[in-house]
């Protein structure tokens, strides 16, 4: 099995693979729409001749990804990750404070929960406006505005004189924060080799997983000493701080920035390459690959059962255990969080090493491989504690400790799933990866808003159990849909590609 292993990522020299040889190993992950601009790049033809730019990667062998030294990456991840951790974090901190807002603005917590919906849907709809101008701008400047402007409405959110100021504020917040997502899984590509991607991407996830689960917790103990307004002034802080850090610390990664095209173009001309490049349908037309699409779902998923499992939880387990303050059910998210933390050890370790086994198996890497690290968590384990979590506390057995147990065995099951999700976005098409990844999110946060939205009616309606046993439908249904990927995925991809190259072709001979 070696020599098969050593093809994957030969050292240059005499020993090193012909350019034939190469191209025909890339072309088992690179769509055929995208192999030309790979083989211009093993040919060092200029990048202005490349039709999309994003980040081009060519395998582990490429000298692209030992630009930074492991220190200096480790680095930025550290930050990517700290980012990350900004916007999910916001979306759940308020969480402990609800009744408390409520009563500020003289209105229902169900309210305040649309709030937080409405957040959720700001955040999907934002990666389809980040995605591509990562790629124009780089990674560097769009960090550093995002974080800036996010630092200007956490002052906002904190200082709103009334509900409608509120909801404005904390849309406008959550239309910044999600930049940090897709720019940090962009960055994460553009600096570690294909097979070591997942590892990083599991400690920059941790961030954001950990931001949500912790963020009722730390609102807790706020709301209950404070006002629930020094919640958003600690995320001011902690925003100001992310603004720093992009702006001294964070180096640009991006291997070319695309508005280098526009170099030397009439306005006229430069205009209408930027509507291309930024119009955000072309982000949404990406779902007419079923990979895409289908893992996109697999994804949403989670998120579902991340946000709907999260929001309600002052409304159900205070009743249902007799808490009496915020900052006790604040504690009951610590569980969660602890999961996420240790998954971070595991998951996308997990994730590179069933990549490096089908390498061995097959002599090559094929994306779909990481897709099997997730299935038994996303189909077996998440359902099945989702499950255990909400009939035991529909039916008051098993006291605090077997929903505590639950809650934790999902939060380390979901660091199995997400790095293997994420990291198959980055290598399925990675000349627009960056827009791969702002889709995903697109979806993943439509449904957060429909969960947080819906969770609390349907729990007044029909009880935690059976919307917990929903939930955990929807995950097995995304484990199947994930299976299915991994199986036909690539045959997928191939004829859609063809079928482009064929339309193209035709209208070129008319």
């Amino acid at each position: 099995m070696a020599p098969s292993i050593t093809s994957a990522s030969a050292p240059a020299g005499p020993v090193a693979a012909t350019e034939p040889e190469k191209q025909k190993e890339y072309a088992s992950i690179i769509p055929d729409e995208d192999r030309l601009a790979i083989q211009r790049t093993i040919s060092s033809v200029s990048h202005h001749d490349m039709p999309t730019i994003g980040y081009v990667a060519t395998g582990d062998n490429d000298e692209k990804y030992n630009i930074f030294s492991e220190r200096r990456k480790t680095v930025i991840v550290a930050i990517v990750s700290f980012c990350g951790f900004l916007a999910p974090i916001s979306s759940t901190t308020v969480l402990s404070a609800v009744p408390e807002v409520a009563e500020t603005f003289n209105t229902d917590g169900s309210i305040i929960n649309v709030s937080n919906a409405l957040y959720m849907l700001f955040m999907g709809i934002s990666p389809c406006f980040y995605g591509p101008y990562g790629n124009i701008y780089g990674r560097k400047w769009v960090s550093v505005a995002s974080a800036t402007l996010f630092t200007a409405f956490s002052i906002g959110t904190a200082l709103a004189p009334n509900l409608a100021s509120f909801f404005v504020f904390r849309i406008l917040t959550a239309f910044q924060g999600t930049a940090f997502l897709v720019i940090g899984s962009a960055v994460i590509g553009d600096i570690y080799k294909p097979t070591e991607r997942a590892t990083a991407l599991g400690w920059f996830l941790s961030g954001t997983l950990i931001g949500p689960a912790l963020g009722p917790f730390i609102g807790g103990i706020i709301v209950t000493f404070r006002s629930w307004r020094d919640i958003f002034w600690l995320q001011t802080a902690l925003a100001g701080a992310a603004t720093v850090f992009c702006l001294f610390l964070q180096p640009e990664t991006i291997h070319v920035r695309r508005s280098q095209e526009l170099e030397g173009l009439p306005s006229s001309q430069k205009a209408k390459k930027m509507w291309q490049w930024l119009n955000p349908f072309r982000v949404l037309k990406l779902y007419r690959y079923p990979n895409l699409l289908l893992v996109a779902l697999s994804s949403s998923s989670l998120v579902w059962n991340m946000y709907s499992l999260l929001t309600p939880i002052r409304y159900v387990l205070n009743p249902r255990f007799n808490l009496s303050s915020p900052l006790q059910s604040g504690l009951f998210y610590i569980a969660p969080g602890c999961g996420y933390l240790l998954g971070t050890f595991f998951g996308g370790r997990y994730a590179d090493h069933i990549v490096k086994k089908y390498i061995r198996i097959r002599g090559h890497r094929e994306a779909e491989d990481r897709l099997r690290s997730c299935l038994f968590f996303l189909g077996g384990v998440i359902p099945a504690s989702m499950i255990v979590y909400g009939w035991s506390v529909e039916k008051r057995v098993g006291g605090v400790a077997l929903p505590v147990v639950m809650m934790f065995l999902q939060g380390v099951a979901q660091l199995f799933c997400f790095p293997s999700l994420n990291t198959y976005c980055l290598d399925v098409m990675q000349t627009r990866s960056a827009e791969v990844i702002a889709g995903n999110y697109f979806m993943r946060y439509m449904f957060a808003a429909a969960g947080s939205a819906a969770c609390l009616p349907a729990v007044r309606a029909i009880g935690v159990g059976w919307f917990s046993t929903i939930s955990a439908l929807f995950l097995v249904t995304g484990a199947g849909a994930t299976y299915v990927t991994a199986l036909y995925g690539k045959t997928w991809r191939v004829a859609i590609d063809e079928k482009k190259a064929a339309r193209k072709e035709g209208g070129n001979h008319v």
